[in-house]
């Protein structure tokens, strides 16, 4: 299912007449900022497939189990200074051959899979809880198994002064390893922890905070089989991926998630039908709403001030029986409280509307 404009028009699904190979080199990544003013590294038309890699910026952690050339060539190749003013390896950006300012980009992500079978997990220095650990660091290691679709862990470090420069190689081969987790397996559920377009600034912008550009969203549930919708604020959207996981709770609690490299598959679509004012996420089950803030209560309130206008501008709800359906059946959550801008989302469920907004896709996208 897709979303239509508020009139009822139902758009014709656009088929993939070409798929693109965008490989992370130091030539097509950008570290820790999203910029209007950075080149393209791909240029496609609307609907068009783009196979990806995301590369996670923890691959330091274990650099014996998580790099391969490929990474390792970002770990050194890259200059330590340009890596700013946020922390995350950013694939891109894709520029969208039509795309304007206000236009959306309708991003359906279709596959997920590791770049290989470890992750980390950083008990960080700006993670809820630091201070209620003496101020102290901890790194664990996971691995995962592709075929159950779990990971476990495989040690845990205390991390040596504070994880503060982006891309860190710890010494791990010789730090003092220690069991964790043992007999306890979580799922795997491949996801992206930051996307977006590129915001309409004079000066880079940093990778931490979410905000209506996308950016580091950190809800586990933008992984395949789902669609994010974003809203394009300079020409071209100039579209990146990064941070990628393979595993993260509601709240990110920690500070991170299991930060592992991922191979993505999404398809982009150039909407100029309609639009939304934030991140919008569609699941096959759910509409997702994201507000952003300083604190829970502007997020919060970010988030109702958008469901609403979901409900009512593209559902043809009354104010007022937005409000009240809200209140009986919408689910709000904390998406993560780590990211300096804290995230709230709130989701409902699609099948309330079975014959209103939404339409039914002909078929399932095949790769050409």
């Amino acid at each position: 299912m897709a979303l239509v404009c508020k009139h009822g028009e139902a758009r014709a699904d656009t088929k993939p007449r070409a798929i693109h190979h965008l490989k992370a080199t130091p030539e097509t990544v950008h570290w820790g900022y999203f910029s209007p003013d950075i080149k393209p590294a791909l240029v496609i038309q609307s609907g068009d497939l783009v196979a990806a890699e995301a590369v996670t910026h923890h691959a330091g952690d274990a650099p014996e189990l998580m790099f391969d050339e490929g990474i390792e060539r970002l770990f050194t190749e890259i200059d330590p200074s340009s890596r700013a003013p946020g922390v995350h390896i950013m694939t891109g950006p894709i520029f969208v051959e039509g795309a304007e300012p206000g236009d959306m980009l309708e991003v359906r992500y279709l596959q997920m899979s590791p770049r290989n079978n470890y992750g980390s997990n950083l008990a960080a220095n700006w993670g809820f809880l630091y201070k209620e650990f003496d101020e102290k660091e901890r790194v664990t290691i996971f691995e995962l198994d592709p075929n159950a679709n779990t990971a476990r862990a495989l040690y845990g470090y205390d991390f040596p002064g504070k994880y503060l420069v982006p891309g860190t190689i710890t010494n791990c081969p010789v730090c003092d390893r220690q069991p964790a987790l043992p007999g306890i397996t979580v799922p795997a559920r491949p996801h992206l922890g930051t996307a977006g377009v590129a915001p309409d600034v004079d000066a880079p912008v940093s990778t931490i905070p979410p905000g209506l550009h996308g950016g580091n969203i950190d809800n586990w549930r933008i992984g395949a089989g789902s669609t994010m919708y974003y809203k394009v604020q300079v020409k071209g959207g100039l579209f990146s991926i990064g941070d990628p996981h393979v595993s993260q709770g509601d709240g990110e609690i920690s500070g991170t998630a299991i930060e592992a490299s991922l191979n993505c598959l999404f398809q982009i679509i150039l909407r100029k039908d309609f639009s939304f004012p934030s991140p919008l996420l569609e699941t096959p089950q759910n509409w997702i709403v994201h507000g952003f803030g300083a604190d829970l209560d502007e997020a919060m309130k970010g988030a109702s001030i958008d469901m609403l206008h979901l409900l009512h501008e593209h559902q043809g709800l009354s104010r007022n029986d937005a409000y009240s359906l809200m209140s009986v059946a919408a689910d709000f959550g904390v998406t993560q409280v780590v990211d300096g801008t804290l995230g709230i989302h709130v989701r409902i469920d699609r099948g309330l509307f079975p014959q209103k907004g939404v339409v039914v896709d002909p078929g399932t996208t095949s790769v050409p």
